[in-house]
């Protein structure tokens, strides 16, 4: 069975306040996690955790190397890695008691998703925020 985004879900998670880790966010302006990581801070108003093995600060934000090192509560996990590294992730933000998981655009991990959903967390998969804020006229 493959995942179907809720658009509710997805209207929720964009307009909700929230803590967003970004995972695969660094400094580099080329990858998409950098202008999508403004967006969600900017235009609509999250708070990002950028989170990197370089761990560094992006948009003024402070990084951590790894999603289990950040303090305080993520709400969601934004997750800008390889298809084949998510389910990982999926597995660190469900550890972290996050809330939700969203796979970035290209990233697919049905048994993740599948796993994320069961431990109650809200899951968008294959779609990016800004596609969608842009797609819901949130901007």
């Amino acid at each position: 069975m493959s995942h179907v985004n809720d658009p509710e879900v997805i209207r929720r998670l964009l307009t909700t306040p929230a803590r967003w880790a970004v995972v695969g966010l660094s400094t580099n302006r080329a990858r998409a996690a950098f202008g999508v990581a403004a967006y969600v801070q900017g235009t609509l108003g999250h708070e990002i955790v950028p989170v990197h093995p370089r761990a560094e600060t992006v948009h003024g934000a402070a990084g951590y190397a790894a999603l289990a090192d950040v303090p305080g509560r993520v709400d969601v996990v934004d997750v800008f890695v390889n298809s084949r590294l998510a389910g990982a992730v999926v597995d660190d933000a469900i550890a972290a008691g996050a809330g939700a998981v969203w796979l970035q655009l290209g990233v697919v991990d049905e048994e993740a998703s599948q796993r994320a959903l069961a431990a109650g967390l809200d899951v968008v998969m294959d779609t990016c925020p800004v596609i969608e804020g842009r797609r819901t006229g949130l901007v």
